[in-house]
């Protein structure tokens, strides 16, 4: 079957934008190439009018779109996939590369770049969850894509982690990755957080989108034990303000934020 190809020319800072946004659809691949950002999809997959939406939207005008043979994509990918370290105590790493000297590892095999740590909103999650005590916590992961995240709990000491993702290519991923780092008790899930019935987590996870967390604050409220810690990321800087007061409408206090290129993350208590 064929793939077909989304080539875009864009600054470095729009490249990291359009990944975010161009993500949410069913692209299978990303490319970051010296002129901006490739993603590719099968044909059946091809959202036309929703990535339009999404160049039309930022102003993207350089663009073209193409059919490509299909080619093996893990081979692309094992050519520019360096592995990563957060504050020298985390590797981020595939099986391909050689084992880490640091005080942790975690081995993430993606099915695209994004979720292996080198997104700012990724390594931003990460930097957090080494400075919080996550020992003998119930923990559920939101949007868990790759799982590294639900995976750096489990390595921090959680006790029980949930990992949930509305795509089934995301669950399968992070059902392989959670293999591949020794959690055989952790099994990712397809579905919506309003499905999940367990409603005494001491940390929720949540690296989505602003949009997505607005529409959630009342489900992380229900969800979230007194004094839970609620670590979110996937918006930009200046959308803390509007994340922070929607927040405490629901009964949490904003305790932390910090930013990376751009992006940034909240991290809040629930009162």
């Amino acid at each position: 079957m064929n793939w077909v190809g989304l080539h875009i020319t864009c600054s470095d800072d729009m490249r990291d934008v359009l990944l975010a946004e161009l993500s949410l659809l069913p692209f299978s691949t990303f490319e970051e190439t010296e002129t901006g950002l490739s993603a590719f999809c099968e044909r059946p997959d091809w959202a036309e009018a929703e990535a339009m939406e999404i160049l039309n939207r930022y102003g993207m005008t350089n663009f073209s779109v193409a059919d490509v043979e299909r080619v093996n994509w893990n081979e692309e990918w094992e050519k520019n996939y360096d592995p990563i370290t957060v504050a020298d105590q985390l590797m981020v790493r595939a099986t391909f590369h050689a084992p880490s000297t640091l005080p942790l590892e975690i081995i993430i095999n993606p099915k695209m770049s994004f979720g292996t740590g080198h997104h700012a909103t990724t390594h931003l999650m990460l930097a957090y969850q080494l400075t919080l005590d996550q020992r003998g916590k119930n923990v559920i992961d939101v949007g868990c894509g790759t799982g590294v995240l639900a995976i750096m709990a489990k390595k921090q000491g959680a006790s029980h982690v949930q990992a949930i993702d509305i795509e089934d290519w995301c669950v399968e991923n992070s059902n392989e990755n959670f293999a591949l780092n020794d959690c055989p008790d952790m099994v990712a899930e397809q579905k919506e957080l309003y499905a999940v019935t367990d409603t005494d987590f001491d940390i929720i996870l949540a690296n989505i989108t602003k949009g997505v967390h607005l529409e959630l604050f009342g489900e992380y409220a229900a969800r979230l034990n007194t004094g839970g810690v609620l670590m979110m990321s996937g918006f930009f800087e200046p959308d803390v303000h509007d994340l922070s007061e929607a927040a405490a409408k629901v009964g949490f206090k904003s305790v932390e934020s910090d930013a990376r290129n751009g992006w940034a993350r909240l991290v809040c208590h629930k009162l």
